[in-house]
């Protein structure tokens, strides 16, 4: 891993070993024999340079050299990065800068198709891809004059997950897609245990789209409809609560399916005028209408912080400034952006939507001395989204005035106030996969998986990751060592470590040790001062039962979640985040690490 950089450039640069390589493997230009040729630092001018132009559609006399210097150290301070597509294509002339779309699947083979041929082009430019499959009529269908000639939700997936896997996003990755389908649909059964084979649609999320008439249904133990999408007619009656466990089952066994909640999605539609929310991109951080495209970015909040000399604390006049100029970039690149399609392109003008969001909570939290499993926890989330929130949208209102309101605004809940935005949406929370390698911090709102593992990416490639504060109290307290490496990293059981004082401990709690309601409670708490919704992973450990994933289902709707993902260690053959054997070569190959650190 190290053997590509020189240690001593390596000291000086803002980014660390892993995130040179990330970005070495993945988004950096290359020439035409596939060389590296362009430096982190040229990737920062290169984006901000090509972002900065959207000012002279407003301004003719715009300086955009300033623009783009602001942009430029926004970024390479790792105070903010935006996502992936826009690191990866802004300025080269190709691809799209928007990570998040959705494609409408209508009941009919040819548009059916059409959407297909719209996957491909989205991933080869890089962007992931939300699709709705609740209008397609059930498998078995008379289609025309033929029997049982209809393939159903289930089978389409399957064509999507090929055509991803056929083109890799933005040629270094393969494509990421979100499918939903309502609980009413007849074939939902089948769509509930599609991913029973952990061999399969392994680009695929899945997401059973849940009602508050159906949760009503399961808290009464009542039957309720399912409906032919095609005729409108009720089907079939099934019980609500033998459904529920059935998606209960699914989810400890595989992780899948998730659960989104489309009532409450759409209580908070801002341009319900322009019909209803029904499909989520991604990881479940956005719901979109058909053909809208959204852009995100993330804030570092561990690059939010400032010490006076009585501890670290969070400094809100940097944060302010970080969100209203990240709310411009992100507010530029729609208009630098290069659409796959012209219909994209309409319906994602129309609207504006962006999404900022945060990345190094659990990190932020290590530097407060705040466990992630605490009231005071929720409390700095809070403060911190509210006031994240509450700027993009002043940041947007003077946008809005000095460019004009998005197209839709008329009629949006914001033009029906007589409330100038520029975007009917400012604030989403993403995953923050690679971009939080690159800052080098924890992955968006998570907390730490462990303070010591091995992340599986980059087409096999494994990365070892030793969490930077647990490492600097293991040194400041004497017990960071080679060998507390070496089987932190084969078994995660810090809390069993007679060595580590018990506050350390405490403070560094992982993943698996935070109990499912504090998972659930962290994200509400997110989830109350964001505009979209909050990507995040409930985890369980591997002893889990069905019983707590099912409580953790209803917890999360009782607590006004959008959508909840959970996943029970080990319970897939490949985890993005792992421990074992691989954490034990890769620690003996950087063993000029530890020679540097004596």
């Amino acid at each position: 891993m190290l053997d590509t950089f020189d240690l001593k450039t390596l000291s000086k640069s803002r980014l660390s070993p892993n995130a040179h390589r990330v970005l070495e493997k993945r988004y950096l230009g290359r020439d035409g024999r596939g060389q590296v040729i362009e430096t982190p630092e040229e990737m920062f001018h290169r984006v901000a340079r090509s972002v900065a132009r959207a000012e002279l559609i407003y301004d003719g006399n715009a300086d955009i050299e300033a623009v783009e210097e602001e942009f430029y150290e926004l970024m390479s301070s790792l105070e903010f990065l935006p996502n992936s597509p826009t690191l990866l294509n802004a300025g080269i002339g190709s691809g799209t800068l928007s990570s998040c779309f959705v494609l409408p699947v209508p009941d009919s083979l040819e548009e059916a198709f059409e959407t297909v041929k719209d996957t491909a082009l989205i991933h080869k430019s890089g962007g992931g891809i939300g699709f709705n499959l609740s209008d397609l009529r059930p498998k078995g269908s008379r289609v025309k004059n033929h029997l049982d000639a209809a393939g159903g939700p289930v089978a389409l997936i399957h064509v999507l997950s090929s055509a991803a896997d056929f083109v890799r996003q933005g040629g270094v990755r393969r494509g990421c897609n979100s499918v939903v389908l309502s609980v009413n649909h007849p074939d939902i059964l089948d769509f509930i245990t599609a991913k029973s084979d952990p061999n399969t649609l392994t680009n695929f999320y899945n997401s059973v789209s849940i009602t508050d008439y159906f949760l009503e249904r399961v808290k009464a133990n009542e039957d309720y409809p399912l409906i032919d999408p095609h005729t409108k007619e009720v089907v079939r009656w099934l019980s609500a609560r033998e459904v529920f466990s059935r998606i209960v089952d699914q989810a400890w066994k595989t992780g899948d399916p998730g659960l989104i909640f489309i009532d409450r999605i759409n209580r908070d539609n801002p341009t319900s005028n322009l019909g209803r929310l029904s499909a989520i991109t991604g990881c479940g951080e956005q719901a979109l209408l058909p053909y809208e495209s959204t852009n995100l970015g993330s804030i570092n909040l561990v690059k939010m912080l400032m010490d006076e000399g009585s501890g670290p604390e969070v400094d809100f006049y940097k944060l302010e400034r970080v969100v209203r100029l990240s709310i411009r970039l992100l507010d530029d690149v729609i208009d630098v952006n290069s659409f796959p399609t012209t219909e994209i392109e309409s319906a994602t003008k129309r609207t504006r939507k962006i999404g900022l969001g945060v990345m190094g909570f659990a990190d932020m939290l290590l530097r407060l001395g705040i466990p992630y499993n605490s009231t005071k926890a929720i409390a700095v989330a809070e403060s911190v989204m509210e006031f994240i929130t509450d700027t993009a949208h002043e940041a947007s209102q003077q946008l809005a005035r000095e460019r004009g309101a998005f197209p839709a605004w008329g009629d949006s809940i914001y033009g029906r106030q007589n409330i100038p935005m520029r975007n009917a949406c400012c604030t989403t929370i993403a995953p923050t996969g690679t971009l939080s390698i690159i800052a080098g911090v924890s992955s968006g709102i998570e907390p730490l998986f462990a303070s010591v593992f091995v992340r599986n990416i980059l087409d096999g490639e494994n990365l070892l990751e030793i969490n930077p504060y647990f490492e600097e109290v293991a040194k400041e307290r004497g017990f960071f060592t080679k060998k507390l490496i070496e089987e932190l990293v084969t078994s995660n059981h810090l809390y069993a470590r007679t060595e580590i004082p018990e506050e350390v401990k405490k403070l560094f709690v992982t993943a698996h040790r935070v109990s499912p309601d504090w998972h659930v409670r962290l994200q509400a708490a997110f989830q109350r001062h964001t505009d979209s919704a909050v990507s995040k992973t409930v985890n369980f450990p591997k002893s889990a039962t069905r019983d707590d994933i099912a409580r953790v289902f209803t917890m999360a709707y009782e607590q006004g979640l959008k959508g909840i993902t959970v996943y029970r260690d080990n319970s897939r053959q490949l985890q993005p985040l792992s421990m074992g054997e691989e954490g034990v070569k890769l620690v003996k190959k950087i063993e000029q690490f530890f020679e540097m650190m004596n």
